[in-house]
């Protein structure tokens, strides 16, 4: 782990989306995260919150008020301006940073927006060139439109909540251990927003863009789980074997646990010549991609069975000199003291202005020539950057 100063040089290299100007109407998990992704890409986010502020700047732990951790963790890069929009002078400071706006991203119901005369239609009157963005619970062309949405909801609506019962039946519904809706979310947005950049880029067109939490998370599970239903007249078999079989997790070893994921014909081959089992190297599960496919669940429950019969270290060893990919259990406190990560600088501390030394990670993306930027500018304290944005004096 690495010990940063704020002053990169990155700092010095031109940012892809620099220049490009970002209203943040968004709170929580879902828009931050996607805003600050492209700050971390260039564009300066203005953050717009309430006096009140971002509900997750109370979520703990933290070191002070409205600074929790988790806050921390979705919204550097940005700056923070604090307008009541229920009030008509702070929706007309509000038009003002508009004016010469790039995009506007809002975690505000469409409906409500309208009532404010914030709605897509009426701001491009303003500013022709306004990309607006909703970051919906769910689409606005169904019946679920006007719903709240958090994560929670999300995962359970869209079928997330349900996988673990696909696989036992006598199984509650579950969560996913992490905010996967608004997570996956935030993503979907930030990819959404430069596409529509790169359109008006191209076009000189701006337009709206809704990101719905819940379609982008049903979307992303059938990718693979609409398996058999993608061919049905009437949908109904849905579920990729692979992901469900009882045995398609981790597998206990002498000493712990481990991933072993022979995947190819040639890996499973490698695999049980490695293991002392030839009897299996022409075996129809080894050489047939779709018989082992049908009986994926016997072929997992073989290797949780030979896994108990070395440790960790040995079958890491192992499946090393085999060319297979293998990987040992870890726990997120264990991720400092990964060695990849390590080298690759993941971990950063850096020197926030309030908060102290806080860790952050790095962008996982890499750019040549563009570097994103994780420590350019440490998540705001609420309102700490309204007089340098609105002027003082403003009220």
């Amino acid at each position: 782990m690495k010990t940063v100063d704020n002053q990169m040089t990155a700092e010095n290299k031109p940012a892809i989306l620099q220049g490009v100007k970002i209203v943040d109407l968004t709170s929580v998990v879902f828009g931050p995260l996607a805003t600050q992704m492209l700050g971390d890409l260039g564009a300066d986010v203005i953050k717009v919150e309430g006096p009140e502020g971002d509900l997750l700047r109370q979520v703990q732990p933290s070191r002070n008020k409205l600074m929790g951790a988790a806050f921390l963790g979705t919204n550097r890069n940005k700056r923070s301006v604090v307008l009541d929009l229920k009030t008509q002078t702070g929706r007309d400071q509000l038009r003002k940073l508009l004016i010469d706006a790039d995009v506007m991203i809002s975690s505000i119901r469409p409906a409500a927006l309208a009532r404010l005369s914030l709605d897509p239609e009426t701001l491009r009157q303003e500013n022709p060139n306004l990309i607006t963005v909703s970051a919906t619970g769910f689409g606005q062309d169904g019946p679920y439109a006007a719903k709240p949405a958090f994560d929670d909801s999300v995962q359970s609506v869209s079928g997330l909540a349900s996988l673990a019962t696909l696989r036992d039946p006598e199984a509650p519904p579950a969560y996913a251990p992490t905010i996967l809706a608004d997570k996956l979310g935030g993503v979907t947005a930030a990819y959404a927003v430069m596409g529509a950049l790169f359109h008006r880029e191209r076009t000189g067109q701006a337009q709206h863009v809704e990101v719905p939490m819940f379609e982008t998370l049903a979307a992303f599970l059938l990718a693979e789980h609409m398996d058999g239903a993608t061919f049905e007249e009437t949908p109904q078999d849905f579920g990729y074997a692979r992901m469900l079989v009882p045995h398609r997790r981790p597998v206990q070893t002498a000493d712990g646990y481990i991933t072993i994921l022979p995947y190819t014909n040639v890996q499973w081959a490698r695999f049980f010549q490695a293991v002392g089992r030839d009897d299996m190297i022409d075996h129809v599960w080894v050489t047939d991609m779709d018989a082992r496919s049908r009986n994926i669940g016997a072929v997992y429950d073989m290797v949780a069975q030979i896994a108990l019969t070395r440790t960790t270290d040995e079958w890491l060893d192992l499946m090393e000199q085999a060319d297979i990919p293998a990987m040992p259990v870890r726990n997120l406190s264990d991720l400092p003291n990964d060695p990849h990560l390590a080298a690759t600088g993941f971990f950063q501390r850096i020197d926030h202005p309030t908060e102290g030394a806080i860790w952050t990670t790095r962008p996982p993306a890499r750019f040549s020539a563009t570097p994103a930027r994780h420590d350019h500018r440490p998540a705001p304290r609420l309102g700490e950057h309204s007089d340098e944005i609105l002027g003082p004096g403003r009220e």
